[in-house]
């Protein structure tokens, strides 16, 4: 069988300005904090809760390991945590600029995550019992980004 993928939903998430913890041993670490925003499509609806953050680093290869958690709820009332990991790679000054509110190369944008889900309502198992990839669109707002989640089948 070949994989495929099928959209799951789209995640809308607001964020505040990034707090910069500095240069450690993993590399430029900084926290952006997530408080709010929505998500939705066809499997799936609701709202992203205020709480979470993306504890990212910026490798010294240049590539940044992001790694995020927090809480969706769905329209239907269902609490869900959701634990996402991935890399973003492209130039340099790619994430620099996008803090800024600056322009960047869209073309070399490159960034994909690893989304695990735990739920302990029935009606959404499926979200325990399926492999995810996320595909984080390249963002148009410092403050904002969109990131579609699909089952691999």
């Amino acid at each position: 069988m070949t994989l495929q993928l099928r959209l799951a939903f789209r995640l809308d998430v607001e964020l505040a300005p990034p707090v910069e913890v500095g240069q450690t041993y993993l590399g430029m670490r900084r926290v952006i904090p997530i408080v709010g925003g929505r998500f939705h499509g066809p499997r799936l609806a609701g709202d992203i809760l205020p709480g979470g953050a993306d504890w990212n680093v910026v490798r010294p290869d240049g590539v940044v390991h992001l790694w995020a958690r927090y809480t969706l709820r769905t329209d239907d009332g269902v609490a869900i945590m959701i634990t996402n990991e991935g890399l973003q790679r492209g130039p340099a000054d790619t994430m620099a600029r996008i803090l800024a509110g600056l322009p960047f190369d869209r073309s070399a944008w490159y960034a994909r995550t690893r989304p695990v889900f735990e739920c302990a309502d029935p009606r959404h198992a499926w979200l325990n019992q399926s492999i995810f990839v996320g595909d984080l669109l390249a963002p148009d707002d410092p403050l904002r980004v969109s990131i579609d989640i699909h089952e691999v089948l």
